[in-house]
């Protein structure tokens, strides 16, 4: 994957503190798109998913908190089945 390249991640997380919860949706926000309760979907290159691992480790209890990252290939995003919702898509997101 080059540095421009993109790949779909399924960005899940468990997090029992409000305030860090909080801290962490803000940040995936910047990233990507909110799909369902604790779940973002987000197209990243190589420099963008560790800025974004960079940001979260600041607001997780590695004792309490979860975040996975599930990358998925073009083909696997392609074959993504929904039910009341708009299948993935890759948008630009700048983040500042």
């Amino acid at each position: 994957m080059a540095n421009d390249d993109r790949c779909f991640y399924v960005v899940a997380y468990d997090i029992s503190d409000d305030k860090r919860r909080t801290r962490v949706f803000k940040t995936l926000q910047g990233f990507g798109s909110w799909t369902q309760y604790s779940l973002f979907e987000c197209w990243l290159n190589k420099k963008e998913m560790l800025l974004l691992q960079t940001r979260l480790q600041r607001y997780l209890d590695a004792r309490q908190d979860s975040v996975r990252f599930y990358p998925l290939c073009v083909m696997d995003v392609s074959r993504v089945e929904t039910v009341g919702g708009a299948k993935p898509k890759e948008e630009r997101v700048y983040v500042v």
